[in-house]
């Protein structure tokens, strides 16, 4: 059961008489509170989930869980800051969460290590442990909980700049499989021997934005089996002997998913060796890595089981588009902001992929009608479409896609700036499973059309605003010279810092 806006005492009353309820998701109700959780809590004790994220519950709806759930299983706890530590001690008391298998954490700041420490104490069975933004979250914290908490088997710990290598040595006696951390300068190479040695069962590591990790890092963990995803994000110090010490190891050959998303360091020398390898691909996300050339893309073709390829921000020609099209189980390709391709690699893409499901060509401004044009004719089957920043693309290209592409889902043309009302009224007529719809930067698009043509939608985003600066053109499509835009970027920089100026003086002000 699922509700965002808060009902009246009855309907929690009428909530509070489901005793074989199992399943409750409160995330973001205004004015949930302890009294209406009391009213849930009299009448449902077969309750399995619970969601009470972005709540106002304090102290006392924890000690309702205690002495009313003491089957619940799964505590979504995220963003609820008006709890204490003591209240994390209630867990524990009455018949206790002692059940308790997953427990998110995420955003609540006011937990200390006395916290953690009654969790340990109150929930010793948790295995799934997510708490992600959280900077308050050290090593003593992580200490303090596992000392009795040793059946964590899943941790997700993002925006933790406080957390290193210790949190992994205290990790040490769980048998963890799956590892997310992401945004700390405190993990280094120590972390992965650790997880050679003591978690030989890992499947799952994303380790993104964690400058201290090297090549080393890859060689210490080539010896595990079983990883079928890796996740080495903004990784700067990650490079090719790296890749191909892990890709030679035990896991090459059953790596599922691999994302190395602004590794700069990584060349095609990489890429040969992960077509050699890795015939399980499924996903690879390349986005930004800068030194990939044509020669590295074209040579992925050859893996048999690559269906999700993600090559933005990279320099690659349309013969290489068109190579990646004949490996021809391609369903979702991103190619935004690459800048050489052009409405012919599209056709030639689009000819061998009649499974495509999902395309971002965004910021691709060379692209026209002409493109749309070749994807909708030839990818009927596709769901979603992103194509922001694209000046190009008129009615024109949106009434080829609403007159093909019946199972579109999801569709972004904010940017789009010469799509007008026609062009609404055609997806309403013909794209019937539209949900979702972006329009933002949209000044050919009326409020009026808006209002009209969006009522089946689950949700859209609109505005008519000039597109952003660092779109690179105007809302008449004229392109800014690179001198202008540095010029005009300072400028409002300038105004920014001035405005920030006058509201600190305001604000001093204010207290005198």
């Amino acid at each position: 059961m699922r509700t965002e806006i808060i009902k009246g005492k009855n309907y929690w009353h009428c909530q509070g008489q489901c005793r074989n309820l199992q399943k409750l998701n409160v995330s973001k109700c205004q004015g949930l509170n302890d009294e209406l959780m009391r009213l849930v809590s009299e009448g449902c004790p077969a309750l399995l989930h619970l969601n009470l994220s972005h709540t106002d519950i304090t102290n006392g709806t924890l000690r309702l869980l205690s002495r009313s759930f003491s089957n619940l299983q799964y505590l979504n706890l995220a963003y609820c800051r008006k709890f204490t530590d003591k209240g994390l001690q209630y867990l524990g008391s009455g018949r206790g969460c002692h059940k308790l298998i997953y427990l998110d954490l995420s955003g609540c700041l006011q937990i200390s290590v006395e916290g953690f420490k009654n969790i340990a104490k109150s929930c010793s069975r948790i295995q799934y442990l997510t708490i992600n933004e959280m900077p308050t979250l050290t090593d003593r914290c992580i200490q303090a909980l596992v000392g009795k908490c040793q059946k964590i088997i899943s941790i997700e710990f993002n925006e933790a700049p406080h957390v290193s290598d210790i949190a992994f040595k205290a990790l040490a006696e769980c048998q963890l499989v799956k590892i997310k951390i992401e945004g700390s300068n405190r993990i280094t190479d120590l972390s992965f021997k650790m997880m050679s040695k003591h978690w030989p069962c890992l499947d799952r590591i994303c380790m993104t934005d964690c400058q201290k990790i090297t090549d080393t890092g890859l060689k210490l963990i080539a010896p595990l089996a079983n990883i079928a995803v890796l996740n080495l994000s903004d990784c700067m110090r990650i490079s090719d002997a790296g890749l191909k010490s892990f890709v030679e190891g035990f896991a090459g050959s059953k790596i599922r998913e691999l994302t190395l998303a602004n590794c700069s360091n990584i060349t095609d020398g990489s890429l040969i060796k992960i077509a050699q390898r890795c015939a399980s691909l499924v996903y690879l996300n390349l986005r930004s890595c800068q030194a990939v050339t044509d020669n590295g893309i074209e040579v992925l073709a050859m893996l048999p089981s690559l269906t999700h390829i993600n090559v933005s921000g990279i320099v690659i020609s349309d013969q290489t588009l068109e190579a990646l099209g004949r490996n021809g189980k391609i369903k979702e390709i991103t190619i935004s902001e690459c800048k050489s391709i052009s409405d012919a690699g599209i056709k030639r893409f689009c000819m061998d992929v009649k499974h495509l499901d999902y395309m971002d060509f965004s910021f691709c401004r060379q692209l026209s009608n002409q493109s749309i044009k070749h994807l909708s004719f030839n990818c009927h089957k596709l769901t979603s479409l992103s194509m922001v920043g694209c000046p190009r693309v008129t009615d024109i290209g949106l009434q080829y896609l609403g007159a093909v592409c019946t199972y579109l889902h999801y569709l972004d043309i904010s940017g789009c700036v010469n799509i007008t009302d026609k062009a609404l009224k055609s997806l309403w007529k013909s794209c019937l499973q539209l949900r979702i719809l972006k329009m933002l930067y949209c000044p050919n698009i009326t409020r009026q059309a808006v209002s009209k043509y969006t009522s089946r939608l689950q949700k859209y985003e609109y505005n008519n605003d000039e597109p952003p600066l660092w779109f690179g053109y105007d809302s008449g499509s004229q392109v800014f010279s690179k001198k202008k835009q540095k010029k005009t970027l300072s400028r409002e920089k300038s105004l920014s810092i001035k405005s920030e100026d006058t509201t600190q003086l305001q604000k001093l002000n204010n207290e005198n």
